[in-house]
């Protein structure tokens, strides 16, 4: 069978686990060529070590947040494996305060990895995409970006801006064949979401399975997500027939955002 992304240069931020590993995944069994960026290398080591199948792949340690880290880390993807056509903004953080005691460095730290983060990656491949004719961008926000969330004004704020730049962006590329789309996942197994419930525990003394079932409340599908349902949204906006779909923000969430 034919390998539908063979011979194009996929980058996922924050590849190393949980949504970026999966969709990393994904992207691979459809023949991409990768690169793996994040910040931990002995995460995307492994990671790639488990992707031993792919075609190509290659990691790099890149701090998204820092402008000449992405500069950087991009130079070096596109010299070890061409120019990039898909790039899956993934890397992000979430921290969680009421408002009263979201300082200034937090709001920043919000902002940066999750928003200009996002920017500055953008800014190192659309140039090149519309020059060539060709250019998938996925940027995964969160239902958060859809919707407010109490106690994480920084990050709702954050996500909200991403689906803004999503949109914005889809506009300016969209005679070009360069696609701009955001996946906004609800709550997702993964160490984020291990993380969320380890601090309602901490500050609640509820249980874990208390503090998860407090999470899905309100959820439709009375679940959490699993990475590979976003990564199958990822992917499908990355293959050929999805050229009609940009600007989107896209919730992969059970039917909470509607």
């Amino acid at each position: 069978m034919s390998s539908p992304l063979a011979g194009k240069h996929a980058v996922v931020t924050g590849g190393g686990r949980g949504i970026g590993a999966a969709v990393a995944r994904a992207l691979a069994e459809q023949g991409a060529t990768l690169t793996l960026m994040g910040r931990d290398h002995g995460r995307l080591d492994a990671q790639a070590q488990a992707l031993a199948s792919a075609p190509e792949i290659h990691t790099l340690r890149v701090d998204v947040a820092n402008a000449d880290s992405v500069q950087d880390a991009f130079a070096r993807a596109q010299a070890n494996a061409g120019p990039v056509q898909i790039l899956i903004n993934n890397a992000g953080a979430a921290e969680s305060a009421p408002f009263a005691r979201t300082d200034l460095a937090l709001w920043m730290r919000m902002l940066d990895v999750n928003l200009t983060g996002t920017y500055l990656c953008c800014r190192q491949v659309v140039p090149g995409m519309l020059e060539r004719g060709f250019g998938r961008v996925v940027n995964i926000a969160s239902t958060a970006g859809l919707t407010g969330y109490a106690y994480v004004t920084a990050y709702c704020a954050a996500k909200h801006g991403v689906v803004g730049l999503t949109r914005a962006l889809a506009l300016e590329t969209a005679r070009s064949n360069v696609t701009v789309n955001a996946v906004c996942p609800g709550y997702t197994d993964t160490d984020m979401l291990s993380e969320a419930v380890a601090n309602i525990v901490r500050k609640t003394g509820k249980t874990e399975a208390e503090a998860r079932a407090a999470l899905t409340a309100h959820n439709p599908q009375q679940r959490v997500m699993r990475p590979e349902e976003v990564a199958n949204t990822v992917l499908w906006l990355c293959l050929p027939g999805a050229e009609a779909i940009t600007g989107q923000a896209i919730a992969v969430a059970g039917g909470e955002v509607l």
